[in-house]
């Protein structure tokens, strides 16, 4: 599992952004959440290489790219994904993106105006108000938990991430999942990004989903803890057009737990014409 590598790097205001290119086809941009990373997403990145150019990157913050003090809060994703679709020159790409890279999809979409060909939302971040009792807790004391001894950090974060999974996680899998988080560096940009989470940047976002302008699905699972099933009907609600899908014994760790029923229902979706 540690083989995954973003060889590329764009320049995002002096912090390294990486990234990578695969497949040859019409072009698909992924973008992942948190606490994850673009190796969470590698089967689908993996399976639609075959017949799509797939572009995939780390979050600032995350994964391999810049994990240095700074914002790496949900309203600068959206301009980090909005300079890379620059930078890779892409008009128009279809767009799949998972918890917070679901709300970075939306707010470049719909604040940024970045058009995009169809939208693939999986288990989203995108209705207020959302974060756990750990999450407020870290927000209130950020300094604390960054200062805790290393084997106590990777203790919170294992059993923090299982609970994103309704089956148990593979060790290696798991084991892929806590790496970036640790050492001093990663360490610190753990407790730090979810302290800058805050559910502002979905409010100004939000009251906009009437306004979207391409196809959208939405893939859930049916037993996400996380953000449970009722926030999909509500944005399925709230997006005009949108469509629903949900994937059975799966948890908020979906794209772990069942890729090839989220393939199924992408292809779909992907190769239909608006």
């Amino acid at each position: 599992m540690s083989g995954w590598r973003l060889s590329q790097a764009y320049d995002f205001h002096g912090r390294a952004v990486r990234y990578e290119v695969r497949g040859r086809g019409p072009d698909v941009v992924v973008a992942h959440g948190t606490p994850w990373s673009s190796f969470n997403l590698r089967h689908l990145i993996e399976a639609l290489a075959s017949d799509y150019t797939v572009y995939y990157f780390d979050l600032l913050g995350y994964g391999q790219s810049d994990q240095s003090a700074g914002d790496v809060s949900l309203g600068i994703q959206n301009r980090v994904l909005d300079h890379l679709l620059d930078h890779w020159q892409l008009h128009r790409p279809s767009v799949i993106g998972h918890d917070f890279g679901g709300a970075t999809v939306l707010r470049n979409h719909l604040l940024d105006r970045r058009e995009f060909e169809k939208i693939v939302l999986i288990d989203p971040v995108a209705l207020s108000p959302w974060g756990s009792p750990f999450f407020k807790h870290v927000r209130q004391h950020e300094a604390a938990f960054a200062g805790v001894p290393d084997y106590i950090h990777e203790a919170v974060i294992r059993a923090y991430v299982a609970t994103a999974a309704y089956e148990p996680i593979e060790p290696a899998v798991m084991d892929a999942i806590i790496a970036p988080w640790t050492g001093a560096a990663g360490k610190a940009a753990f407790y730090r990004q979810i302290a800058q989470a805050d559910s502002k940047y979905t409010d100004e976002v939000q009251i906009h989903y009437a306004n979207v302008r391409a196809p959208v699905l939405i893939l859930w699972g049916e037993k996400d803890t996380w953000i449970p099933m009722e926030r999909a009907r509500e944005l399925h609600q709230l997006i005009p057009g949108s469509r629903l899908r949900t994937i059975a014994d799966a948890g908020h760790l979906v794209i772990e737990e069942r890729p090839l029923e989220l393939l199924h229902e992408i292809r779909q979706f992907l190769g239909t014409k608006a």
